[in-house]
């Protein structure tokens, strides 16, 4: 098990200081910065970052798109420039960003996949709101008739990379940065329905009142599971029945996690190694802070921090991504952080980021960290930690891109 994380031997906390600390320790001496001086740091790496990515995705291949998703494609690249954008408003990742979602989209005319993170979905709605901050009204329009014929096939799954509730999030997505009823509610209803009732179907079988299956598995995590198609349906108008099924579920996920504190990656499983996004504790955690917010019960709040706990001490994973790497591992604490104020929580946050500041691309080039299937892709390489640096600029905002509102 411990083959999968770095063993975490940070202090429990350093504290900031003005006053030079002698550079024996590079990793200490950083989070012993100044936040302000550290986030010029983050900034400054991310731009460097950010521009490696763009000339392996998108310059290096001739502006040609061979995989437009936002997981692993040239979405994902866009997706960072829209983020930089927010934090430093240069208009050139603006522009470039919407000439790279203009070859997404052609690029993914003919695709049947409709959710935010690998389907069409993303792309439209992503093209509307880049519009909508260039301020051309027209492409704004388009993008958003298209996202609107979109048709979910009849044989889509439930989760969210790849199925209905990953089309849910890319409406909730739109109405966020759009306005309130971009994608009327009585639309998204009839796929909540859906969505509702086949949970029911086969969680009726236990005693999960929704549980839901995908290629024969029935999973608990963000990417496939519970986690990922709880979070999405805590953003919909929901009846006082379907509010308390999802907190059953939630519950039941708590009652039945491994005595670790961390979260199968399936119903029935006892193998306890992932402390991923996609499958375990830290995917499970930012759904639990999304639940003590919406709910406001202090149950979940108590496992949200119970499996923060599992992932400060097991998710320093040797890799680098956003779906089962540091990257995303870091957003449980600046979540944790944004529902608690605790600067515990910010501290953690910041450790792991200037983990991957100070050492990954070193320990990558050594063999001892992964770098990514695709190596400059948003969930699983550089790309996703550019994003990460660039959310540590302003922690109070951070939220993990496609899971987080």
């Amino acid at each position: 098990m411990a083959d999968r994380f770095f063993p975490n031997e940070m202090p429990p906390f350093v504290a900031e200081t003005a006053d030079q600390i002698p550079l024996t320790d590079s990793l200490t001496a950083l989070l012993s910065l100044p936040y302000q001086t550290l986030s010029a740091k983050f900034q400054e790496s991310a731009y460097h970052l950010k521009q490696s990515v763009l000339r392996e995705t998108w310059g290096s291949r001739g502006k040609r798109v061979k995989d437009y998703t936002l997981y692993t494609g040239a979405l994902g690249t866009a997706y960072l420039l829209f983020k930089a954008y927010q934090v430093t408003k240069d208009g050139n990742d603006l522009n470039l960003c919407s000439e790279i979602v203009e070859a997404c989209y052609s690029a993914s005319a003919d695709s049947g996949r409709v959710t935010f993170l690998c389907g069409r979905a993303g792309v439209c709605a992503l093209g509307v709101v880049v519009a909508k901050h260039t301020g051309d009204e027209r492409l704004l329009d388009y993008y958003l008739r298209q996202f609107k014929e979109i048709v979910i096939p009849r044989d889509s799954p439930y989760e969210l990379l790849y199925g209905r509730t990953g089309y849910l999030w890319a409406c909730s997505f739109l109405n966020k940065h759009i306005g309130n009823n971009t994608i009327p509610t009585t639309h998204m209803r009839s796929v909540v329905d859906e969505v509702i009732s086949a949970g029911r179907q086969l969680g009726h079988k236990g005693r999960c009142p929704l549980m839901y299956e995908w290629h024969g598995k029935k999973y608990w995590g963000a990417a496939h599971g519970l986690a990922g198609i709880m979070n999405v349906l805590m953003d919909m108008e929901l009846k006082p029945d379907e509010v308390e099924e999802i907190k059953g579920t939630l519950r039941y996920m708590i009652n039945n996690r491994f005595p670790s504190g961390n979260y199968p990656s399936s119903e029935g499983s006892e193998n306890d190694r992932l402390v991923h996004w996609c499958h375990g504790a830290p995917g499970v955690t930012l759904t639990l802070v999304k639940a003590a917010e919406v709910f406001g019960d202090k149950e979940f709040l108590q496992a949200a921090v119970d499996s923060g706990e599992v992932v400060w001490k097991r998710g320093l994973l040797k890799r680098v991504g956003m779906c089962h790497g540091i990257s995303g591992n870091t957003y449980v604490f600046l979540s944790l952080y944004r529902l608690t104020g605790n600067e515990k929580y910010l501290y953690r946050a910041k450790a792991f980021a200037c983990f991957l500041l100070d050492r990954a691309h070193k320990l990558i080039s050594e063999g001892k960290m992964h770098g990514g299937d695709r190596p400059h892709s948003l969930f699983e390489g550089l790309g996703g930690m550019a994003y990460t640096f660039l959310d540590m600029v302003d922690p109070q905002m951070a939220k993990f891109p496609g899971y987080e509102l």
